[in-house]
């Protein structure tokens, strides 16, 4: 017994000691998806922010599976050392949990470092549709029920939970139409196979210039830079409207309190510094940062939310 406290005492004295120096060495920046993905694309600009903050690069690691769950899994294993550290998205803390067993606790099992962008999701519509409005949409879903479709990225993306919320909030009567990703959905709705969609903002902008489709809405509580002449849900009557998946960073749990002062300090400088928040804004993800304490608020306030969603829409994973 007493061993083993020298043990831990001896542990926690050395990472404290390395964490004086910190950080001396590159530290890897965990990415849950494939290269080339809209979590890279915003966690890319806010990388070239930090490094001269943090005087180390930032090395990406890419642990694709799980819609970002395998890569959860991975940092809360890692060592609380400040040496990896996960661009996460909100989904596997704050959605994950309700659809399946998950090997770890969205709170606890990490330190949460801070948020960094959020991202509703668009609601758009094939040309030849009737739809000119949101209030277009629920009338005529009500009017003929079962005859409207929206379609989406996948079953319990935050696409489909914003277009669940939506029909929980509005009373809509509307179908789903899961796609194996964004690409597949939007090449139906601009071929007129799908009337509507809740998509991805970043994806749509080349086919709204176009013409080739037209928004409606965005479901984020503000208007989106990518989109600033479409108005949010709340603005058309459905105060408090907000579905937005976001970004943040955290690491293991256990992290030195040198190390979180750190990133907290060089997140908040990076998010003063204009330039860098047009370089994430204009990956269609807002830019927004938040320090730790806030950003539990909202990993608590999200969990609820999205759980009450699951649970009416009967969401399952699949």
């Amino acid at each position: 017994m007493f061993r083993s406290a020298a043990v831990a005492i001896l542990l926690a004295n050395s990472i404290s000691a390395a964490a004086q120096g910190y950080p001396s060495k590159p530290i890897r920046l965990m990415i849950g998806y494939t290269p080339g993905g809209s979590a890279e694309a915003g966690a890319r600009p806010l990388a070239r922010a930090l490094e001269p903050l943090l005087g180390q690069p930032l090395v990406f690691e890419y642990r694709p599976g799980a819609a970002g769950g395998v890569a959860m899994e991975a940092i809360a294993r890692a060592p609380a050392d400040g040496y990896t550290i996960y661009y996460f998205d909100s989904g596997p803390l704050t959605v994950a949990p309700h659809l399946a067993k998950i090997g770890y606790d969205n709170l606890k099992s990490f330190t949460h470092l801070g948020h960094v962008c959020g991202s509703g999701s668009l609601l758009v519509v094939h040309p030849s549709t009737p739809f000119r409005s949101v209030a277009d949409v629920i009338e005529a879903s009500k009017r003929e029920p079962n005859k409207w479709s929206y379609g989406t990225s996948g079953v319990g993306g935050p696409h489909h939970l914003s277009g669940e919320y939506f029909k929980s909030v509005t009373g809509a009567n509307l179908l789903h139409v899961p796609y194996k990703g964004g690409g597949p959905a939007m090449t139906d709705l601009m071929g007129g196979q799908i009337p509507m969609l809740f998509s991805s903002l970043g994806p749509a902008v080349g086919a709204v210039k176009g013409g080739k489709i037209r928004p409606l809405a965005v479901t984020s509580l503000h208007r989106s830079a990518a989109f600033p002449d479409v108005p949010t849900m709340d603005e058309l009557g459905l105060k408090g409207f907000d579905s937005t998946a976001w970004y943040g960073l955290l690491g293991p749990a256990g992290l030195p309190q040198e190390v979180v002062a750190r990133w907290t300090r060089a997140l908040e400088t990076a998010g003063h510094d204009q330039t860098v928040v047009d370089q994430i804004n204009a990956t269609g993800c807002d830019t927004e940062i938040l320090p730790p304490a806030k950003t539990i608020e909202r990993i608590k306030t999200d969990h609820e939310k999205w759980g009450r969603v699951v649970k009416e829409a009967n969401i399952r994973a699949e």
